[in-house]
């Protein structure tokens, strides 16, 4: 709907009815909604969570639980990577990434916040005082107890940990460590079977038949979780 000084009235009654639901919607989810100025701004109110803006009310086109925590969790998730590294407000965020955990710690879930400087930043989801909490996770690679609890027990591969290897993601090239190898994740790349092994599709065959996912630290933050097919051994 296009909005004029003429149905005002009308936008007002629209943001006042959105605001409600959007309130019900963020206390289910545990998040703080700050007070939002609708009678001035109408449908162009900025949202704010925590002190944090989301967007104005107007982009908020759907109003369910699951729609409204992507939108609010994925601003969160990069105020709490910027905070961290103190990146000037010009720096952007590239992707969000949800890390697959065996069972979860204290958290509810645990995501790699991707900057453009490519610096991968850990960030676990909390509730604390009955609030959604965003905050850097520490891991430390080398603890093989903090593996165990987040990725469960050590799966055996074709590479193993100290490992110098090459990967490949989003079409470019990483140099690193394995630090740990953990079975196939729920999600499995459609395969093709293979004289030699098998691979995935465009990936790098399994000499053993055993396919893993490893935990690679490419010295850029959180480690780098790969399938077998994306690995190589580096060239000596």
């Amino acid at each position: 709907m296009t909005y004029t000084r003429r149905n005002m009235v009308e936008e007002q009654q629209e943001a006042s009815q959105k605001i409600k639901q959007l309130a019900a919607i963020c206390e289910q989810l545990h998040f703080h909604l700050d007070p939002i100025d609708w009678k001035q701004y109408g449908m162009r109110a900025i949202v704010y969570v925590n002190g944090i803006e989301i967007a104005p009310l107007i982009e908020f086109n759907q109003f369910e639980a699951d729609s409204v925590l992507r939108r609010v969790r994925i601003n969160l998730l990069a105020h709490a990577a910027l905070q961290y590294v103190h990146g000037n407000p010009n720096l952007k965020v590239l992707m969000w990434s949800p890390v697959d955990v065996a069972k979860p710690e204290e958290f509810l879930s645990l995501w790699i916040v991707t900057l453009e400087t490519d610096e991968r930043i850990a960030i676990a989801e909390t509730i604390k005082n009955g609030q959604r909490v965003y905050e850097p996770y520490a891991f430390d690679g080398h603890d093989k107890e903090q593996c165990v609890r987040l990725f469960g027990p050590a799966s055996e591969g074709d590479y193993q940990p100290g490992e110098m290897v090459t990967l490949k993601e989003r079409e470019r090239e990483f140099k690193g460590e394995i630090l740990y190898s953990i079975p196939p994740g729920k999600v499995v790349t459609s395969r093709k079977p293979n004289s030699r092994g098998y691979h995935t599709v465009a990936g790098t065959a399994s000499t053993s038949g055993i396919a893993a996912r490893y935990i690679v630290d490419c010295k850029d933050g959180f480690p780098h979780i790969v399938n077998q097919s994306q690995v190589s051994r580096q060239a000596s």
